[in-house]
């Protein structure tokens, strides 16, 4: 019996995320003048089917490489508005691969989990937009010393902010 045929439909939604976000990152540089060859395409496509199939697999870290290789070779450090639906499209495959490794295959996924994870994917897709319009703006100018320091630490307690406010209030 093929895998498609007993997976519940939160499953195949989730999955069909994870295989067409990389897909879309990928193909995102193309309105930038820069469509990827049919040689790049068909690799993206089949680990995309891979971490479709096995979300919990290490093949996802790859397929992402893969992906900003491309975006790396074919934009360098030009910063397309294209950037923010590649972004997107890989966050929203990334956090769909989690959810969907949560359990077997075969267990369909709460929808208590759906909206908790429907919420942390709108709040970081928010910082998408932000994110790309600081890159143009400080594009070309001067590091200031410890800058990624100080980054670091924003990103920190910005995690600890995010936790504490998203975080689970139920008492133990």
């Amino acid at each position: 019996m093929p895998l498609v045929a007993v997976l519940p439909t939160s499953q195949l939604l989730l999955r069909a995320l994870v295989l067409l976000g990389p897909v879309v990152a990928l193909l995102a540089t193309g309105p930038a003048g820069h469509w990827p060859p049919w040689w790049v395409v068909v690799p993206v496509v089949g680990l995309a089917g891979a971490f479709a199939a096995v979300p919990d697999s290490p093949v996802g870290v790859g397929l992402f490489l893969v992906v900003l290789v491309w975006w790396t070779i074919s934009l360098g450090d030009d910063i397309q508005p294209a950037a923010m639906v590649a972004a997107a499209a890989l966050l929203v495959a990334h956090l769909a691969a989690q959810v969907a490794s949560y359990g077997p295959a075969t267990l369909p996924v709460e929808l208590a989990t759906l909206r908790l994870w429907g919420l942390r994917a709108v709040v970081l897709l928010a910082t998408i937009p932000a994110t790309w319009a600081a890159a143009r703006l400080l594009r070309g100018q001067p590091e200031p010393a410890g800058v990624w320091i100080l980054a670091t630490a924003a990103a920190v307690a910005a995690t600890v902010v995010a936790t504490v406010a998203l975080g689970d209030h139920r008492e133990a």
